[in-house]
């Protein structure tokens, strides 16, 4: 660690630098290194037709956020318990994520995994997270609203004991948590449709969640949410319309995994929801477009995600990401305002 503890908000700008230097210095060579071995993107066939020119444009820009992330926490952070388990969980669910682009590029369609298994390696990574965070970080087993008012869910509870020492399962939030986990980081997945969007978006998220991770107490977890808006930050140079590369699920799914073990770890689940709002509607639109298809025949938006709606409302790329970019800040500055509301 380079940085001096007493000086907490320099740790957390300096690795929010350190990220998006490293991040902006690789990814020009990992985009050549890309464009030799001929990996590309695999556009949708359905989507918008001036999308089809991005096809073959090179993907998997995620592998290099993560590294940036991973180098800034080694250099700026301590390596606590808390900090470990959030780095893993990013990582671990960036290798699944690398692995679904791996597996659309060589079958040169625009899906990966199949959602099943999927989700069955989110599953996993989720269940684990929760267990670990509850029994070695000491994160309390309940959802905090707004107001003071929270909700226990360790009444379900199961105690194991492992080389002699207790081990909690408490069923109701390893549910809840599975749900927000897997949620967020497809929320994000969805998001990722446009050129600077899933980046700028997420960019936003975590450094908000630095703000909240540094008033919570923990500067290790606010320099990783730094690390995280400094990694995007340094990919947006690439990755701005016209988009030299994209994150890929490798990008898109880690960076939600991480926007979500963040909230977990500051006990900021329900705050965390509205900071990501615009994450929550990307997902929303598509929620409510399959369902009313298949109910009623007919579609809600032109096309899903939402954002795809308003291209074709004949809105340019550019304007629906920048507009969105002012969204997800004001859904940003409203979950840190109710942030100090919390009990």
């Amino acid at each position: 660690m380079l940085a001096n503890p007493s000086y907490p908000t320099f740790m957390a700008f300096f690795a929010l630098g350190i990220a998006a230097a490293v991040a902006a210095l690789l990814m020009p060579l990992w985009i050549h290194l890309l464009k030799y071995e001929g990996i590309g993107q695999q556009v949708r066939a359905d989507g918008p037709q001036r999308h089809l020119v991005k096809q073959g444009t090179p993907t998997m820009g995620g592998v290099i956020i993560l590294v940036a992330v991973l180098v800034s926490c080694l250099m700026m952070g301590r390596l606590t318990t808390e900090l470990v388990l959030v780095l893993a969980a990013t990582i671990a669910t960036g290798l699944l994520g690398f692995i679904d682009d791996v597996t659309s590029v060589t079958h040169g369609r625009s899906l990966g995994l199949t959602p099943h298994a999927k989700m069955i390696g989110l599953t996993i990574i989720c269940v684990l997270f929760c267990l670990f965070a509850v029994n070695w970080c000491g994160v309390a087993a309940e959802v905090r609203f707004p107001g003071g008012f929270a909700i226990d869910l360790s009444a379900l509870s199961t105690t194991v004991h492992i080389g002699g020492e207790p081990f909690v399962i408490p069923w109701l939030y390893v549910a809840f948590t599975w749900l927000l986990i897997a949620g967020l980081s497809n929320a994000v997945n969805l998001t990722d449709g446009l050129d600077g969007l899933a980046g700028g978006t997420s960019m936003i998220a975590m450094l908000i969640m630095a703000g909240i991770a540094f008033l919570h107490g923990d500067v290790n977890l606010a320099v990783f949410s730094a690390a995280c808006a400094g990694a995007c930050l340094g990919f947006l140079w690439f990755n701005c319309y016209p988009a030299s590369i994209f994150m890929g699920d490798t990008g898109s799914l880690a960076l939600g995994t991480a926007f979500a073990c963040v909230a977990i770890m500051t006990n900021t689940e329900v705050v965390s929801l509205i900071i990501g709002g615009l994450f929550i509607v990307e997902a929303l639109s598509v929620m409510i477009q399959v369902l009313s298809f298949k109910a009623t025949g007919k579609r809600v938006f032109l096309m899903a995600p939402i954002h795809h709606h308003f291209e074709k409302m004949g809105w340019a790329e550019t304007k629906v990401v920048i507009r969105f970019w002012i969204i997800a800040a004001a859904f940003g500055a409203l979950g840190l305002a109710l942030f100090f509301q919390l009990g």
